[in-house]
């Protein structure tokens, strides 16, 4: 007759006296297994040189592959090998309302009449069953993952006036390598209190991960998918500025963000039950009562060995990213469309921002915060300027405009005193008093250009003469230049260009003149 095998319970005996110091005599005794047994296992498990605290995490499976070797493989039955066939279909229609393990062995059966009794037939559905429900023992590496969450059951602060009790979020979030757990109370879930619960807890970490791991709340994923959910933007973009990645779980997948959902469990356990009686009027009331708890938390040893603290700070704390320089701001979101001028209009400050000129008529994605005004097209970065709540002005970037328009966006009263220097001193006079005569000197701007362009059609000497006279009329107009330049009366003395009785009166031939009325 075969030998019985051994339970597990026995095995981890042999090995647990054996890590006290125990002999194999006295582990046969103790245990009542031979001693060439006790010899054998021991033999067996000194060759995968693996730790007390290691055997302790295997589970009896794993342990019994390491010892006793893996199972020999069992050849299937015909009948064996239909049922096997038909599990995954069975499965699925077990899971329609009302339909059981019974009504689909009859369909089986009708179908096979030698298959399966009801007892077989039911205790091969429950294996295939168990088998699809069994869970993964995940390695996590240092400064790898770090798994977010809120607690299911919220905290309360009360009003100081009107006593109501208001329910507050608890975020959560938990490093996957030493479990170092951060935690703090919010208002709400909203992406704004979401985001800023996260940059506090890189923050309290004093690094960043490689990867973020959330589940599929609105804050952080805008359409989930179990392999290409669609992350929100807000977010993703807090991602990009701490160099970090975003893996939401696969909806309704739960054990793929198991650490932090055992961390919730504890935190009810170990800090809700030392504040939920207490009193807290705000916010950061109940936050500054966390901290400590938090500490100590974090403080307490895990299962004997070192506490979550002393794991981060041997393991992980040096496997974590840096910080960047600048903390992230959060983002607000617009969409524009730029205008025939090449800016788009930031509504909140009537302030205008430059775009490259070949997306005129586009709409545009535009994010702000208090420091910068983003522009994207199609998740490309267009533009980016520094914010500017100056109402009804404009920041442009000479790269972003045509040809012409980086001539038009020089102009300035500056600009048009120097053209008019590098002819002659007194057009640049000329010109300076002109727009000096405006309302706004950006309304003498077009006519300086004129004035400039009559240089090229004229000749600047000529120029220089109409300026000069137009000035003794002390008439500071683009017209009268024109006017003078066209008659061609710059050449002539003021006596000359007048007649004695002071009339201006100009030759046409529509025009009688004094002999007609004598």
């Amino acid at each position: 007759m075969a030998n019985r095998p051994l339970t597990m319970n026995k095995i981890r005996q042999i090995l647990r006296g054996h890590f006290e110091g125990r002999g194999t005599k006295q582990l046969s005794q103790i245990t009542g297994v031979a001693r060439n047994t006790v010899k054998s296992y021991l033999r067996r498990f000194k060759e995968t040189t693996l730790t007390h605290q290691e055997v302790e995490l295997l589970s009896d499976e794993a342990l019994s592959e390491l010892i006793l070797g893996p199972p020999s493989p069992q050849q299937q039955s015909k009948r064996q090998e239909i049922l096997s066939a038909l599990l995954p279909k069975i499965s699925k229609e077990l899971r329609r309302k009302g339909m059981t393990q019974q009504l689909l062995w009859e369909d089986y059966i009708a179908k096979y009449p030698q298959g399966y009794r009801p007892s077989q037939f039911k205790a091969y559905l429950s294996e295939y069953l168990n088998r699809r429900s069994l869970t993964m023992h995940f390695e996590h590496k240092a400064g790898d993952k770090v798994f977010i969450d809120y607690a299911g059951k919220p905290l309360y602060i009360t009003d100081p006036e009107t006593g109501e009790h208001i329910p507050v979020q608890v975020f959560v979030g938990v490093l996957g390598c030493s479990q170092y757990t951060y935690l703090e109370a919010t208002l709400t879930q909203k992406k704004e209190d979401f985001t800023e619960s996260c940059r506090r807890m890189l923050e309290y970490y004093g690094g960043v991960p490689r990867a973020i791991v959330p589940d599929n709340l609105k804050s952080a994923v805008q359409k989930g998918s179990r392999f290409s959910p669609i992350l929100n933007e807000t977010f993703e973009s807090f991602a990009e500025h701490y160099g970090t990645a975003i893996l939401p779980t696969r909806p309704r997948q739960p054990r793929e963000k198991s650490l932090v959902e055992g961390a919730v469990k504890l935190v009810y356990q170990r800090i809700y039950i030392h504040i939920q009686n207490k009193v807290f009027f705000s916010l950061e009331g109940l936050n500054e009562a966390l901290k400590p708890l938090l500490a100590s938390y974090n403080e307490r040893a895990l299962r004997g060995e070192e506490s979550r603290r002393e794991q981060f700070d041997q393991l992980e704390r040096e496997s974590l990213q840096a910080l960047p320089a600048l903390p992230y701001q959060l983002m607000q979101v617009k969409i524009s469309t730029v205008m025939k001028n090449t800016h788009i209009c930031l509504a909140e400050d009537k302030h205008y921002y430059s775009v490259p000129h070949q997306f005129i008529g586009k709409k545009v994605k535009v994010l702000y915060n208090d420091d910068r005004v983003e522009i994207f097209y199609r998740y490309h970065r267009i533009a980016q300027h520094k914010r500017d709540r100056r109402k009804h002005k404009y920041t442009t970037s000479a790269d972003h405009l045509a040809a012409s328009q980086r001539y038009v966006s020089s102009w300035s009263y500056d600009y048009f005193v120097c053209e008019g220097n590098k002819i002659s001193s007194e057009v640049g006079d000329y010109m300076a008093a002109l727009m000096e005569t405006k309302p706004h000197a950006e309304q003498g701007y077009k006519s300086c250009a004129g004035i400039l362009h009559l240089a090229k059609k004229a000749g600047t000497s000529r120029l220089i003469q109409a300026c000069r006279r137009a000035a003794e009329y002390g008439i500071y107009t683009y017209p009268i230049i024109q006017d003078i330049l066209s008659k061609n009366l710059e050449a002539l003395s003021p006596a000359e260009e007048q007649p004695e009785d002071n009339a201006l009166t100009p030759h046409h031939h529509n025009i009688r003149g004094k002999e007609y009325y004598s």
